[in-house]
């Protein structure tokens, strides 16, 4: 699982950074959430491609959302034909549908457009993106990226040494059923380790710190947190629907998530975020601040 963080500042780009957007790579699929403008430069210049499948909006602020009309003219001009879809907070889609209408005249692939309640999961066969309540602007959600529990570690010696012949009985094995062989039936908990833990990643999009972001960040591999001011900013923080660096990092620590990453920062602190992560690694050291062109691979855990 690899994320790329497109745009990391709050508002309004700045020299060095754009506005929000992130892109996730899980395997084949392709998924972004938020889009502000100038994210297809952003693909451009930090390589990642155009074969996007969903885009999931946290909410409709402009820095969140304009990028969407241009990303669609690229790949219409890029003649791409398969459909894309794009989810957004329930009651908001009407504000999508003009934009979309309103900036791209035609294009030669289908737009479909979701609306999202929290809880409300899209489904991925092996994963799940899960939708959860935050505490910005009335109508906004945050996306916890969830995969399923993964098969236990096959012991492929242990069953070569059992008599198990390699090949579809193995499978079976790995798969939960019992087979036999020779007469003698194996089950699989005597090869099948126990289960092991998907990844979790999650991504909050603008936010008050708030229970549900505590909730769907428990345990998390990784907690993307917006910080958009230093502690000096707090009461601001509070009138805005913000978040300081210390507040990301206590959500990060009462989660108990194992790495946090703070983006959306404020233009004031743009050039130089050191005093943000230092904010933040006094309560929680496994912190980064973001930066344009960011790459972070979320690893598996074996327990």
């Amino acid at each position: 699982m690899r994320i790329t963080f497109l745009g990391t500042a709050a508002a309004r780009p700045t020299v060095g950074r754009n506005v929000s957007s992130i892109i996730m790579q899980r395997e084949g699929d392709v998924m972004m959430f938020d889009c502000g403008e100038g994210t297809q430069r952003q693909m451009m210049r930090y390589g990642t491609g155009f074969a996007l499948g969903d885009i999931f909006f946290t909410h409709l602020h402009a820095d969140h959302f304009l990028g969407v009309i241009g990303l669609l003219r690229t790949m219409g001009l890029q003649a791409r034909e398969e459909p894309i879809d794009l989810w957004t907070p329930k009651g908001t889609a009407g504000t999508l549908q003009q934009a979309v209408e309103l900036g791209v005249e035609r294009v030669p692939f289908e737009v479909r457009i979701h609306e999202l309640e929290a809880g409300e999961a899209v489904k991925r066969g092996q994963y799940d993106i899960v939708p959860f309540r935050t505490q910005h602007a009335g109508r906004s959600l945050g996306y916890a990226v969830v995969e399923h529990e993964r098969l236990g570690r096959f012991d492929a010696a242990k069953a070569r040494e059992m008599g198990i012949p390699e090949g579809p009985l193995w499978g079976k094995l790995h798969h939960g059923e019992s087979v036999e062989v020779d007469g003698r039936v194996f089950t699989a908990a005597e090869v099948v380790g126990a289960p092991r833990p998907g990844r979790r990643v999650v991504y909050t999009g603008d936010t008050r710190p708030c229970g549900p972001t505590r909730e769907a960040a428990a345990g998390a591999d990784l907690l993307i947190h917006e910080a958009t001011f230093a502690g000096d900013e707090a009461d601001r923080a509070v009138s805005t629907g913000h978040s300081t660096a210390r507040d990301a990092a206590e959500v990060a620590a009462q989660a108990g998530a194992l790495r946090l990453v703070l983006t959306h920062f404020s233009p004031r602190y743009a050039d130089d975020p050191r005093l943000l992560e230092r904010e933040a690694k006094a309560v929680f050291p496994e912190v980064a601040t973001a930066f344009d062109g960011l790459v972070v691979e979320v690893p598996y855990r074996e327990s």
